[in-house]
């Protein structure tokens, strides 16, 4: 039986599953989006905004527009006046969230 040997200098994280999640969830703020849709479902822009301190307008709506490009997230539009937009997980966006729940409970184990 032949025992192959991986070579570092053969292979690129950039092939690799672990680099294309990270590019999906990778940014700032993304992480917590998703962790927010997780814990209460479906949430207007006005209550992200508020439940994530710090965050600006702009960098909120780039990083909506680019988990709901990638699948990550559902945008529900409302046709009434004024405008009522709705967040909340795709079943793809679903499928992270042992992940984040794996990630909260190393979290709540280890604070210092």
């Amino acid at each position: 039986m032949e025992n192959t040997k991986r070579c570092i200098a053969s292979e690129k994280l950039c092939d690799t599953g672990f680099s294309y999640t990270l590019s999906l969830i990778s940014g700032k703020y993304k992480m917590t989006i998703l962790y927010t849709l997780m814990e209460f479902t479906v949430v207007r822009y006005n209550e992200l905004q508020r439940y994530i301190k710090g965050i600006s307008y702009k960098t909120l709506s780039l990083s909506l527009k680019e988990l709901e490009s990638d699948g990550l997230i559902i945008r529900k539009e409302y046709p009434q006046i004024p405008p009522k937009v709705e967040y909340s997980l795709s079943e793809r966006g679903k499928s992270l969230m042992p992940i984040l729940d794996g990630m909260c409970e190393w979290g709540d184990k280890n604070r210092i």
